[in-house]
């Protein structure tokens, strides 16, 4: 079945949805029952979708995390009440003090300061690695690493990751593969017959797709779901039904609307391409995008993010530049119908197993669902603001 199809069928099963169209909302804490053998079927079974405790979930999450298992290749889908909880959640079931962590050096900043102060305070070590390594993660490896963690392309920088070859070294030493499969969204890439065993989603992003929810998912295959739904629950980690509903509602539009951020994103990547002031564009689809082979190889399409590169700008330029934008607002999310724009400043200081040359400023687009003339007219507004400043 074709993702256009599958992803309006997904999560509609009649256990859920009683024939409703969309799975109603049900908002519950307590579950009452009339008797004994009752309470004890849904304790038993309280992992197998059957109304047990709130937290545990209603029918409304169950269709949830059904259709996004579907949709990713998983078994069983986790929900979280955001995406870092969702990356911490998962990190936290599967390591303990002693243990090594792999991490992606361009990994989203509060994925590093998770590392950098709570992991560490738990005697968790972090080795930061460079997301080309491919092969050469093998030397990283230690008798106490437990979990590789990818995120691909980086949520900045946008390098994309030879994830079968960095799955297949570690599992020959017995890691679990964690991957922030944000960019690819559920429908983009297959991420477990890339060998990753837990995939995540900051579903607050394109699953929503309409920047009014936070919500996180982690899917694992079948070895790693139990260990990760159990320990998830342990943790408290739970969702608003409410929530739930409205990212079931922005599933059902997720591929018309990431083809309409492709399709816009690459007529402006490739305006921008053309302009004097711009050193490289840094979107996976394009050659100068370090990766950009293994997009080719592992993606089916891209979406509305990516970066470009000036030759050169300082605080002031690049101020002029994102400042005053017409339909470009500043903004640390994306995935909305909204565009986006953030100057980003520091990069270095936030890499250890990589150089960052910080003397080409970094701008970094999330382009929305307008006409995409548009916002090349105001991107063009923009450079003229951005030269005059220089």
């Amino acid at each position: 079945m074709k993702k256009e199809t599958q992803i309006v069928s997904v999560g509609r099963d009649k256990k859920w949805s009683k024939g409703v169209i969309n799975p109603p909302v049900y908002r519950a804490s307590t579950i009452v029952f009339e008797t004994m053998e009752e309470m004890r079927f849904a304790a038993q079974n309280r992992a197998k979708g059957e109304m047990f405790y709130g937290r545990r979930g209603t029918p409304t999450h169950f269709a949830f995390q059904e259709a996004i298992a579907q949709l990713e290749g998983g078994v069983g889908t986790a929900l979280y009440p955001s995406g870092s909880a969702a990356i911490s959640g998962a990190l936290l079931s599967f390591l303990k003090a002693g243990d090594h962590l792999l991490m992606v050096d361009s990994a989203y900043e509060p994925t590093r300061d998770l590392c950098d102060k709570m992991l560490k305070g738990f005697g968790i070590e972090t080795t930061y690695y460079d997301p080309l390594i491919g092969a050469g993660i093998r030397e990283l490896i230690r008798p106490n690493t437990r979990v590789l963690f990818l995120e691909s392309p980086g949520s900045i920088t946008m390098e994309v990751q030879d994830v079968p070859t960095l799955c297949q070294i570690a599992h020959e030493h017995g890691l679990t593969v964690m991957l922030d499969n944000t960019w690819a969204s559920p429908i983009n890439s297959r991420p477990f017959e890339m060998g990753v065993d837990i995939s995540i989603q900051a579903a607050t992003k394109y699953i929503v797709g309409h920047s009014d929810v936070m919500l996180g998912t982690a899917t694992a295959n079948q070895a790693h779901w139990d260990q990760l739904r159990e320990n998830s629950y342990l943790m408290g980690q739970c969702t608003s039904a409410d929530d739930i509903y409205l990212a079931s509602r922005g599933l059902r539009t997720l591929a018309v609307r990431m083809a309409q951020h492709e399709q816009n994103a690459l007529k402006v990547a490739n305006w921008l391409a053309s302009r004097p002031e711009v050193d490289h564009i840094r979107h996976p689809a394009f050659e100068t995008c370090p990766g950009h082979e293994f997009f080719k190889r592992d993606f089916t399409a891209s979406n509305g993010l990516f970066s470009f590169v000036l030759k050169q700008g300082n605080l002031k330029s690049v101020t002029a530049f994102v400042e005053n934008m017409q339909l470009f607002k500043m903004g640390f999310s994306w995935g909305g119908y909204e565009s986006l724009i953030l100057g980003v400043f520091g990069i270095d200081k936030l890499r250890t197993a990589t150089h960052w040359d910080s003397s080409k400023p970094l701008i970094r687009l999330h382009i929305g669902l307008e006409n995409p003339d548009d916002l090349i007219a105001d991107l063009e507004r923009g450079f003229e603001r951005f030269n005059r400043a220089l």
